[in-house]
């Protein structure tokens, strides 16, 4: 799977973030091109992920989790309009 963007609000501004798949429910996060951590899906509790290095706010990273999340299963064929 390619790279992919998520616009995610903070305090009423949008923020885009870059999303590169590394397999296995991994993600690595980029902000303005640089790497600022990784987060780790976890596929039998869809509320709980893990992040390395990640230096965001809990809302902004549980935002992030719902945007993979939103996209991975839109792009697996289960979205619905």
């Amino acid at each position: 799977m390619e790279q992919f963007r998520l616009e995610i609000a903070n305090e009423g501004k949008g923020k885009f973030y870059e999303i590169k798949p590394l397999g296995n429910s991994r993600y690595e996060i980029f902000d303005d091109g640089q790497s600022i951590g990784t987060i780790a899906l976890d596929e039998q509790n869809h509320a709980h992920c893990e992040s390395q290095g990640c230096e965001l706010d809990m809302p902004i990273l549980n935002s992030i989790r719902e945007g993979i999340q939103y996209h991975e299963q839109w792009n697996n064929g289960q979205g619905h309009m």
